[in-house]
């Protein structure tokens, strides 16, 4: 039986955030980018996060427009206000605010400081666990909610039920647990 525990944002963000000064050019976080593998680059002033660089903002605002990498400062380029969200927040709610602003990174912030970053892809990586829990309830017909009570088909009535409690081997929805007892 597979019990579903919810995944919050902390469980899946990463806490090495690559940054850069606001005042470093667009050179310095190109290769910032290609040395740590990372596709985006926080942009700091006075190590406060406020700003995003992404490898779509290279593209579009500096190599597209002709700019010269060198001379182009990361504050000219940076996508800015950033988007946050608590380390205490659901998976589903950080997927939910990405999609409805339209981005691929949010910023994890707890007591106003920054302290980690989770993106679309880090998402997607774990979305194999969610479909396996899926469908290992699927076969069970049951999905545990808490240590006593369940929620699926009851094995007498085979009508759908929020709180099934095993009994005698047989997980029961109420009414059947009910006249079992009678």
């Amino acid at each position: 039986m597979a019990k579903i525990r919810t995944l919050h944002v902390e469980d899946v963000m990463r806490k090495d955030v690559i940054k850069l000064p606001e005042e470093a050019n667009v050179r310095k976080v190109a290769i910032e980018m290609s040395e740590k593998g990372v596709g985006s680059i926080v942009i700091t002033h006075n190590d406060h996060p406020v700003g995003i660089i992404t490898e779509r903002d290279l593209v579009s605002r500096v190599i597209a427009k002709g700019l010269d990498p060198e001379k182009t400062l990361a504050k000219e380029i940076m996508s800015s206000p950033l988007f946050v969200i608590s380390p205490k927040a659901e998976i589903m709610e950080a997927a939910r605010k990405m999609s409805s602003l339209n981005v691929r990174r949010l910023i994890v912030v707890k007591d106003g400081k920054m302290i980690g970053i989770i993106t679309s892809r880090d998402i997607l990586n774990i979305a194999p666990e969610f479909i396996e829990i899926l469908i290992e309830a699927s076969k069970n017909r049951l999905i545990r909610t808490s240590e006593e009570e369940m929620v699926g088909y009851c094995d007498n009535c085979e009508e759908w039920s929020d709180s099934l409690k095993e009994v005698n081997g047989q997980f029961l929805c109420e009414n059947c647990r009910l006249e079992f007892s009678q």
